[in-house]
């Protein structure tokens, strides 16, 4: 792990387009020779996918990932648009959905998976890659916990990583001795088939001293990083790593005057924690940049490839992309589940902090390996767990998630929808008289509306 120093949104935006999937029914499409080949999507303007993006943000991206200005802004537009339509996608194979990632400097490919070859040329036709594979994502998932569980009483330090990798059809074990890695999948008892064991050095550990923001001070004895203001009831706080202090901790902020005391915390098993304010400090919705601030307007999780990046007391701001979600890595204190990993460096003194995707919320730095000087990887704890877990309100600035809403019901207002609530790909909630399905996961903001947000929410 990288310990604490001692010292006294880039999906996607929320998505704003939607590719069309006309007659997308599961099992119901003939099989297509040419289903790897998909046409072009509609491709009119998504501004709200740029609306809060500082210049500084796009200078990141065009240093980290070789981007041109132009590609950069493409990359934010069409990450935006794949969100919705890989949501979509999702619901309609249903069982059979197998995963879904962006690819290219623009992302402008987005590829669907199924174990369904019939269902290919409706997925191209909804203007995707379709890709035929063997295992579904539930496959996936449940091979994937079932090594989480064999951690709980197995050593894998040895093999520290493991994820969900929907590109290549599999669970992988990262591991610097393949044997070990090879005998904690048969400790498992997980099918050989559904398991890629990849050589590693990688000996990931958690990010201290990590910023989101602010740096902050814990007890007098260390310092961590803001991750993202919240809210709680009246109370006004913020998300942060756990590894950072445990509940009842004192805390102070960058100015060392007295901020508050973390409410809850849980490391190992996950790395996230709260802090709430005294009143003297007041949440905002921003998060540091090289050049400025970003304005967080949701906590969209953005799709496997998507552009990220990170604000660091130590390294600054960074970006990189989303290789996994659905990750397990063991550090030296024990296991975390559920992180997300990116190729964002880090380096001690960065943890706690935020990452974004164009200008949504995706979670607070845990770990990870390498630096910013030679490369490495990250890992990130999903903001919308502790948002759910604490039962937490982010804070934020507002904005439209579709450029083009629609005109509310003309049935009064009401149902099961709430603003505040956090929801899943696939709940379904009820409101003016209409029942609603999530295309992506996010934290509903005022405004947001299930009639009004077409790239969050599809009507059943």
């Amino acid at each position: 792990m990288l310990h604490r120093r001692v010292a006294g949104a880039c999906a996607a935006a929320v998505a704003a387009g939607a590719l069309a999937l006309t007659g997308l029914l599961p099992g119901t499409a003939t099989a297509d020779p040419a289903a790897s080949a998909p046409r072009k999507a509609d491709a009119h303007p998504a501004p709200s996918a740029l609306s809060s993006v500082p210049p500084g943000l796009l200078k990141a991206m065009q240093r980290d990932l070789g981007l041109t200005a132009g590609q950069a802004k493409d990359r934010l537009v069409n990450e935006s648009r794949a969100g919705t339509a890989a949501g979509k996608l999702r619901l309609a194979l249903g069982g059979d959905f197998a995963g879904a990632w962006v690819a290219g400097d623009d992302a402008a490919t987005l590829t669907v998976a199924t174990t369904d070859a019939s269902e290919a040329s409706a997925i191209t036709g909804a203007g995707a890659r379709a890709k035929v594979v063997e295992h579904t994502l539930a496959e996936l998932d449940a091979a994937k916990a079932a090594l989480d569980r064999a951690a709980e009483k197995n050593a894998t330090t040895a093999a520290p990583v493991w994820y969900v990798d929907v590109k290549t059809n599999s669970v992988v074990v990262r591991a610097f001795d393949t044997g070990k890695a090879h005998a904690f999948a048969e400790a498992a008892d997980v099918d050989g088939g559904l398991v890629r064991v990849v050589r590693s050095d990688e000996r990931p550990r958690p990010l201290y001293d990590l910023r989101g923001g602010d740096a902050y001070y814990m007890g007098g004895s260390g310092r961590c990083s803001v991750g993202f203001p919240v809210t709680r009831d009246s109370r006004q706080g913020f998300a942060t790593a756990g590894h950072c202090g445990r509940t009842g901790t004192s805390v102070s902020g960058y100015n060392q005057a007295s901020l508050g005391t973390f409410q809850g915390s849980s490391f190992p098993g996950n790395d996230y924690a709260w802090v709430a304010a005294n009143s003297n400090w007041t949440a905002t919705p921003y998060v540091k940049t090289s050049s400025g601030s970003v304005q967080v307007a949701g906590s969209t999780q953005a799709a496997v490839g998507s552009s990220i990046c990170r604000s660091g007391s130590t390294t600054g701001w960074h970006c990189g992309t989303i290789q996994q979600h659905n990750t397990s890595v063991t550090y030296p204190e024990g296991t975390i589940t559920g992180v997300t990993r990116t190729t964002v460096c880090a380096e001690p003194g960065d943890s706690g902090g935020s990452y974004i995707s164009g200008n949504q919320a995706q979670g607070v730095t845990s770990g990870g390996s390498g630096n910013c000087r030679t490369g490495g990887t990250t890992y990130h704890q999903p903001v919308n767990e502790i948002l759910s877990a604490y039962g937490l309100t982010l804070k934020t600035a507002g904005g439209d998630p579709d450029p083009e809403p629609t005109d509310p019901p003309t049935d009064p207002p009401g149902g099961t929808w709430q603003a505040g609530t956090v929801y899943s790909v696939g709940d379904r909630v009820t409101y003016g008289g209409a029942t609603y399905r999530c295309l992506q996961a996010h934290q509903a903001q005022p405004g947001w509306e299930p009639p009004n947000t077409p790239a969050l929410w599809q009507r059943v």
